[in-house]
């Protein structure tokens, strides 16, 4: 109960300051809902941490960082996805993010292009994420709850955690053939893999 009351805290400072977007606020949703997985509450929590400080960075240093480039983390681990504004705009976004405490790996995969996502692509890819999630709940071999999933151009990034390759693969199959997926990026990590510290 402690942590849930320090996260709300935490939640409640910075929106009364007004120092962080409204946006932010999904952070501590996808910590509770993280929280059930088999990283455990405490690592949940940490990533919601990097999270919101990440965010926090990216709204002051520019905020359309923050309305055109989404990220995921798990176990340290940042996914940056989306499309930047220009090359040197998604070069900050990393460097930002390594500045985070806890941070242990950026992976960009954000395009830089002059314009942003369409309305019509915007839509596809929220279906091909819902769709994806969909069928991973309903599959009794494969852990959901371990897996975060970003959709950016039909191009499906998955991360997390898999039990063994046999599941990944499972994941995997299951993101390649649905209607619209170009392509199936994986930073997942497998079994007890070790966390590496690395810079990208």
């Amino acid at each position: 109960m402690k942590k849930y009351f320090g996260l709300t805290l935490v939640l409640s400072s910075l929106l009364v300051t007004g120092c962080v977007p409204a946006a932010i606020v999904g952070g501590g949703a996808y910590a509770v809902s993280e929280g059930t997985s088999e990283r455990g509450l405490g690592g949940a929590f940490t990533d919601t941490e990097i999270r919101l400080d990440i965010n926090k960075k990216w709204w002051n240093s520019d905020a359309d960082i923050s309305k055109r480039l989404s990220l995921t983390v798990t176990e340290g681990r940042v996914l940056i996805t989306g499309v930047a504004r220009n090359l040197e705009q998604k070069m900050m976004a990393s460097k930002l993010a390594w500045e985070v405490k806890g941070v242990k790996e950026v992976i960009n995969e954000a395009t830089a292009d002059s314009t942003t996502m369409t309305t019509g692509s915007y839509a596809k890819d929220t279906w091909i994420t819902t769709k994806l999630r969909s069928i991973m709940l309903f599959d009794g071999d494969v852990a959901g709850r371990n897996y975060t999933i970003e959709t950016v151009n039909g191009v499906v990034y998955l991360m997390g955690y898999a039990r063994n390759q046999t599941e990944l693969d499972r994941v995997t199959n299951h993101a390649s053939t649905l209607s619209g997926v170009q392509r199936v990026v994986s930073y997942v990590r497998v079994g007890n893999e070790p966390v590496e510290q690395k810079k990208s």
